[in-house]
């Protein structure tokens, strides 16, 4: 089964359950290996961690989103958020918490597929959700083209001369941009000042630029 992403899924609506299992099934290069309607279920059940699961926002056992994904992280899957509405508060929270993509449940499975996909291959899902809640995010500084270009090439795990070089300026005057894109997450009240702190603002934010992915582990 090599090359092939195993899949689980946890929600307490029993329709979607048996819906995802007719749908996967019939995808190739994909595996379901797990269904459960809690994250104590499928964990208690799980042989070894899937590649991907998919977790429901708001479980009926009033289990609270950042420990579900805290969890499921845990044990070595990554997380795509599900949900029937499109709050941006809680879109937000859930990729500050670690989940690696939100979808709405009212997608076809062609872009259920293609997020699982980018997910497990270690990138954060894109979708109109997440665009709409890190848009209108109010603690969202305000970043000139330049800034978030030397930023997100920065935090996704180039050196300061790498990103100096994708972006055609000095390393000195990418550091100037670095420094200023601190001092309006400063201003914003976020306070960033490491480079693990930069790659959690890109994530949180959803900064993004075509080439450059989120999800490479920081080089000093």
């Amino acid at each position: 089964m090599a090359g092939v992403i195993t899949v689980a899924v946890v929600d307490d609506d029993r329709m979607l359950l048996d819906g995802i299992r007719s749908w996967l099934g019939n995808v190739p290069g994909l595996r379901l290996v797990g269904r459960a309607c809690t994250v104590s279920e499928l964990l208690e059940e799980w042989q070894g961690p899937a590649d991907v699961v998919l977790l429901d926002l708001m479980l009926r056992d009033g289990s609270r989103p950042a420990e579900n994904i805290r969890r499921i992280r845990g044990f070595g899957s990554r997380v795509l958020m599900i949900s029937v509405v499109a709050d941006r508060d809680r879109i937000i929270a859930a990729m500050a918490d670690g989940a690696d993509g939100y979808l709405t449940k009212d997608h076809d499975l062609s872009v259920l597929v293609a997020a699982i996909e980018e997910i497990a291959a270690g990138r954060t899902a894109h979708s109109p959700e997440l665009a709409f809640a890190w848009a209108y995010s109010p603690d969202r500084p305000r970043l000139s083209p330049k800034e978030r270009e030397v930023l997100v090439g920065y935090a996704s795990g180039l050196t300061l001369k790498a990103t100096a070089r994708r972006a055609g300026i000095s390393p000195n005057t990418a550091k100037y941009y670095l420094d200023r894109v601190k001092d309006k997450y400063q201003q914003v009240g976020r306070p960033t000042y490491t480079k693990i702190d930069l790659s959690l603002r890109v994530r949180e934010d959803g900064w993004f630029l075509p080439g450059i992915r989120s999800g490479a582990p920081p080089q000093h």
